[in-house]
């Protein structure tokens, strides 16, 4: 039981992020640039958590020598994650832009668990358990996509932002950016086992985060002064702790991979993303606009909240 709390709490807390960052962003302006901050502010805070625990920040040359190449790639992976959703948003919108990721997210979980790849615990996929997965999948379409494809049919309007072009290469890029989120989990959790501490794998992996941004803004903004947007009077103080929040779920994530597996890890998650950000819809939190919830978004918790009981108990 502890899992499934640990997975959904991060969840939220990532929901919550999302509306903190989101607001942080409406400041500065330049979305590489706030994710720079956040993921700077995430480091530091790892590295308080882990001067706090007595734990060193560096990591012994004898893991560079025995571990494999890719368990120190999880932050970059997380930075293409991040750059190639704001890709997305113009050529097939809002909708759309969440449901791919997550489809790839789920699916790339299931697999990795399934043939245990990255040196991860093989969980055999069950026929019960795809039934659980593909009932889980089916409650976070109706859930996150159903109220805006209806509204939109309502108005007659597409939800595709862009109405020229070919959507399909964008779709699949969506899908494949989502797998690329759950192998980063998994790779944050192999990192973890190979240093004995997910706090640790959870630090490195902002800490390559925060490095890969800083190049990024330099090459696409040319210099960081838009970040002096976000100071001075009027601006709530709350906008600077995305970057710690995203460290807790990130430090949730590699604990987790390597004891229930990345399949589960990923959907307790969602399950936890989605539940927060209908509260933050429903009571417009931390400045986000409020849009009440709708009986058919209950409707596809309780059926994503189904899914997961299939998952997890057969």
């Amino acid at each position: 039981m502890l899992p499934i709390t640990i997975g959904i709490v991060i969840g939220i807390i990532l929901s919550l992020q999302s509306a903190v960052n989101s607001r942080l962003r409406s400041f500065i302006g330049s979305p590489y640039q706030a994710s720079f901050v956040s993921f700077t502010i995430g480091t530091l805070f790892l590295a308080v958590v882990m001067l706090a625990s007595h734990e060193s920040l560096g990591v012994s040359g004898n893991i560079f020598a025995t571990q494999p190449w890719w368990i120190w790639i999880g932050g970059l992976l997380g930075v293409i994650f991040l750059t190639t959703n704001i890709l997305l948003f113009p050529h097939i919108g809002g909708v759309q832009t969440a449901i791919m990721p997550i489809l790839g997210q789920v699916f790339m979980g299931s697999i990795i668990d399934n043939f245990g790849w990255f040196n991860s615990t093989q969980q055999p996929l069950t026929w019960v358990r795809v039934s659980g997965l593909l009932l889980a999948l089916a409650g976070i379409v109706i859930t996150v996509a159903l109220p805006d494809i209806l509204r939109r049919q309502a108005n007659g309007q597409s939800d595709a932002a862009a109405s020229t072009g070919n959507p399909w290469p964008w779709r699949l890029l969506g899908i494949c950016t989502g797998a690329l989120g759950a192998m980063q989990t998994t790779i944050n959790g192999r990192l973890g086992l190979a240093l004995n501490s997910a706090l640790h794998a959870a630090f490195i992996s902002f800490l390559v985060g925060a490095l890969c941004l800083f190049f990024i803004v330099l090459v696409v903004n040319h210099g960081f002064r838009e970040i002096k947007r976000a100071t001075g009077h009027g601006k709530p103080w709350w906008i600077w702790i995305g970057g710690a929040m995203g460290g807790i779920f990130v430090l949730g994530n590699a604990y987790l991979a390597p004891i229930i597996g990345t399949g589960q890890t990923v959907v307790f998650a969602l399950l936890g993303q989605i539940a927060g950000g209908l509260l933050v819809d429903q009571f417009g939190l931390l400045g986000a606009k409020r849009k009440p919830v709708v009986a058919v978004q209950l409707l596809g918790l309780l059926i994503l909240i189904g899914g997961v009981v299939l998952i997890r108990l057969f």
